[in-house]
């Protein structure tokens, strides 16, 4: 699921392609994600021109893309994580461990040219436009900065007191404090909360709430709950028609919820930790908000299963029910499950979604989300990194369709971990990637 310093991130993109976050294992596929063949995707070398070389990059790479597109090293930067293009066209990047958001100028037949836009932040993580305006997401604020010509004056806050880990009531611990941001239209404003531990029950108490999208009106300068029990919705974007989504990191280490034998021992197993269910359970979501909208955690858990809690079931990740935590919500006493509406899509169990754009792809892709998975931080054995397209349309998402792939190694090893994935304005996507300390260019040959 998610590591505490690595997994928590989203991205805002602006109205060229929404803001800037799921893979799978044997068995564990969506069933209208289509198969990859030699006729849709074929591997290719990651190419490495010369001035951009380096570690993981100093032996040849690859990575299996769709036919006919090509992934390259645009630009090397140390621990990128979420991005944004400018109404400019250059792409800002933000660095939650360096405290700033560097900006990459594009060169012709050069690597772009990078500086810092802003330093001395908080653990700066989302980035979303509205017009000139940039805001940008610190782990305990939300900052609003003029943008013109590379440059950044004015920089103010919007949105204080947001919970991180140097908030006093939580005392240094906070396993999910970066902070997404997404921005309509008309200047309303979506932050996530993440929650702050794995199953931190209190934090649907907390003042302001944890585990949350949050919605700031820019009428009543009011933050209130637009979604709660969402784990880490470090995926945060609007639909090309202003409809907000999250990807979320959900729980790790859940108990079994059913009184049967799935080990295969003879025994009732409801209430144990059994490693060949964890690694499948619970999928990670990818929900379509509203206000007062419920995800259900740390009580209620979306379920993949076909054939419920059954070993060696088909999954589904599409319109899947919510189901009683066995560990947190035993009689469904805390939280009534089956109430809550189903949720529309998802991804794999512990596939750690980060990014989250909407973005128009050229054929045969069209308009969709893109989501980049950062991949198992625990799981045995671990769940691969990827970036995923589904379509949208009619204000629904369809099934996964894997555009990159192959950042880990046989033995489980990675060499990559993609955080986020955004369209650009030359129609390529440009994907940052925090452990290689890369962003890649993907684009048709």
């Amino acid at each position: 699921m998610t590591m505490t310093r690595r997994r928590t991130l989203f991205a805002a993109l602006p109205a060229l392609a929404l803001v800037a976050t799921a893979c799978g294992s044997p068995g564990a596929d969506d069933r209208s994600a289509p198969a990859a063949t030699s006729k849709t995707k074929h591997r290719v070398t990651v190419s490495v021109p010369a001035g951009r070389g380096g570690a993981p990059f100093d032996t040849k790479r690859t990575v299996v893309v769709p036919r006919g597109w090509t992934m390259s090293v645009w630009a090397r930067l140390d621990a990128p994580r979420l991005a944004v293009w400018t109404p400019d066209r250059r792409l800002l990047v933000s660095r939650p461990g360096h405290g700033d958001v560097q900006v990459l100028t594009p060169r012709k037949g050069k690597a772009p040219a990078a500086r810092t836009l802003l330093s001395g932040l908080r653990q700066p993580h989302g980035l979303a436009f509205r017009g000139n305006t940039l805001y940008v997401a610190e782990s305990n604020r939300i900052d609003t900065v003029a943008y013109a010509k590379g440059k950044a004056t004015g920089k103010r806050q919007l949105i204080g007191g947001l919970p991180d880990a140097k908030s006093p009531e939580l005392g240094g611990q906070y396993a999910h404090a970066l902070k997404s941001v997404a921005v309509a239209a008309n200047g309303t404003v979506y932050l996530s909360i993440g929650s702050t531990g794995n199953i931190s029950a209190q934090d649907r108490s907390a003042s302001p709430q944890r585990a949350t999208i949050m919605r700031w009106s820019p009428t009543t300068k009011k933050l209130q709950v637009y979604a709660r029990g969402v784990r880490n919705g470090t995926g945060l974007a609007l639909d090309p028609k202003g409809a907000v989504w999250t990807a979320v990191n959900n729980r790790d280490q859940i108990e079994y919820p059913y009184h049967r034998d799935y080990d295969g021992d003879g025994s009732d197993d409801y209430g144990k930790v059994i490693t060949s269910y964890v690694n499948d359970h619970p999928m990670e979501a990818l929900a379509k908000l509203r206000s007062g909208r419920d995800l259900g955690w740390p009580y209620c858990q979306p379920q993949p299963d076909v054939s419920a809690g059954r070993k060696g079931t088909k999954f589904d990740l599409g319109d899947r029910p919510f189901i009683r935590d066995a560990e947190t919500n035993p009689t469904g006493s805390k939280l009534d499950c089956a109430k809550l509406r189903r949720l529309e899509r998802g991804f794999p169990a512990h596939s750690a979604p980060l990014g989250l754009a909407f973005a128009t792809l050229p054929k045969p892709f069209g308009t969709g989300a893109l989501v980049a998975t950062h991949g198992s931080w625990n799981r045995t054995p671990p769940r691969a990194p990827t970036v995923t397209f589904l379509h949208w349309s009619k204000g629904k998402l369809g099934g996964r369709q894997i555009l990159v792939s192959g950042f880990q190694n046989g033995d489980g090893s990675r060499w990559g971990r993609p955080v986020a994935a955004v369209r650009g304005p030359d129609g390529a996507v440009y994907i940052t990637d925090d452990q290689a300390g890369a962003v890649y260019r993907l684009a048709r040959s």
